[in-house]
């Protein structure tokens, strides 16, 4: 090794000396010792200029609150549902059922995770898709169009028919044991195909392997139900009963949207994606047989109209992003400008959205759902957001979040095609570009 590879005394007593010949620099240690890095490189002007009014907003009575678990995904895709009930039989408030979304979800996982193991038996253990694999078989993250093959299979049902668990609100116990217990199973299929054991077989030790891990859901999750009676009381204190419901008849009854209408529209400036193409990525998914996550990449303006149309129809609009960025949970704010980390730490943060995509500094993080906009001359310059955090983060549970912001750190909407240009609709009916499982785009939203 080259002595110039090292740190040297003599460096480290030019790093010492630089930092002692500037006063402001121990003034800025000792704010950062005391009160950490956040509260002393606070933004005051942000704070003040991200108010929560909005010319633009749909009234939401209830902030969910997905709790210790990474079910940001289902919570803001039923939350768009729930709107479709809310309004259609005149309630003041109601809710879905997250713990019947998510028990399908890993149960689905599971079995798309140990086909994808059947499926690359004849690579080396070691081999960077079988990592990729087994890394994470059933997390609680998601995508959109995972939401939507278990909207399509299994319906919905109200909160009240499968209530949350003590697994369900703190689900990492449950992920740790069940994902033993899959590569366990993994470790058993690829010795049986080693040892010559035809598809037949294996596929057979599969399904008693999928029994096992539906048993140990009921005993998380609870037992999901095949009908119940839908009861409830309307704004008008007059009371409504339905009898010996199927989850999928609740579905096509009371929400009665075309779920593939809605279709996932990303910004992703990277130059190995186009706009205007559409892209899929390879193992990414949950029901086997469902619908494949696709994305339509458009440029930000576009990106931009197209969630602004939406919301100006007063729909809803599911949205992905890098919630960690330039956010803090107690006041709800999102901007590029909330903190001075380049002043506080006399240095700079330059990277592009490409760059931050490229090297891994940035990606889908979360899911939420934008409920507002503030529209000055008919241009976005904050967007209201409903969180699922519980009503003590941001204003009642609600955020904001600036344009800029938008601009930097959003990923991805889900709109109804209607909405797309002819020659964004006549792209989405192209042959996807397949990306790699690890491609930033194949992120999934769990933030907790």
């Amino acid at each position: 090794m080259e002595k110039e590879d090292l740190i040297s005394k003599e460096m480290l007593g030019k790093f010492t000396q630089d930092f002692k010949a500037n006063p402001q620099y121990k003034i800025t240690m000792n704010a950062i010792i005391k009160n950490g890095i956040d509260s002393s490189a606070i933004n005051q002007g942000s704070l003040v200029k991200m108010q929560f009014t909005f010319s633009d907003e749909m009234k939401i009575d209830k902030i969910t609150n997905q709790k210790q678990s990474g079910r940001c995904w289902l919570f803001a895709g039923l939350n768009v549902l729930r709107q479709k009930v809310i309004e259609k039989n005149n309630l003041k408030d109601f809710e879905l059922s997250q713990n019947y979304q998510m028990f399908w979800d890993k149960l689905e996982k599971a079995n798309y995770f140990l086909d994808n193991i059947l499926k690359t038996d004849e690579e080396k253990i070691n081999s960077r898709i079988v990592m990729w694999l087994l890394s994470s078989p059933l997390g609680d993250g998601g995508q959109w169009d995972m939401f939507l093959n278990l909207i399509e299979k299994y319906g919905v049902v109200p909160k009240y028919v499968m209530p949350e668990t003590f697994h369900s609100s703190q689900s990492a116990r449950m992920n740790q044991l069940l994902t033993v217990k899959l590569r366990e199973d993994a470790a058993i299929l690829r010795e049986s195909f080693h040892k010559g054991e035809k598809i037949e077989r294996l596929r057979s030790e599969k399904e008693t392997m999928l029994n096992e891990i539906y048993r140990m859901l009921c005993c998380f999750l609870g037992e999901p139900p095949e009908k119940f009676d839908f009861e409830y009381r309307d704004k008008d204190k007059k009371f409504h009963r339905d009898c010996n419901l199927t989850p999928v008849d609740f579905f096509h009854k009371y929400i009665d949207i075309n779920i593939r209408d809605y279709v996932s529209i990303i910004n992703a400036p990277t130059k190995d994606k186009p706009f205007g193409k559409t892209y899929t990525v390879k193992y990414l998914g949950n029901v086997k047989g469902g619908k494949d996550v696709l994305y339509l990449n458009v440029d930000i303006e576009t990106l931009k109209s197209l969630a602004v149309s939406q919301l100006k129809d007063n729909e809803l609009v599911w949205f992905g992003c890098d919630v960690g960025k330039m956010m803090d949970r107690d006041s709800g704010i999102m901007d590029t400008n909330l903190y001075n980390f380049d002043l506080a730490l006399d240095t700079s943060f330059n990277m592009t959205k490409a760059e931050r995509l490229d090297y891994g500094e940035s990606r889908m993080t979360h899911a939420m759902v934008f409920t507002g906009i503030n529209l000055v001359e008919g241009k976005p310059n904050r967007w209201k957001v409903e969180n699922s955090w519980g009503d003590k983060k941001g204003e009642k549970g609600f955020f904001v979040m600036s344009n800029p912001w938008f601009d930097e750190f959003m990923y991805q909407i889900v709109v109804n095609k209607k909405y797309l240009s002819k020659n964004l609709q006549q792209a989405l009916k192209e042959g996807p570009i397949e990306l790699s499982p690890w491609d930033p785009m194949g992120s999934l939203a769990l933030m907790k």
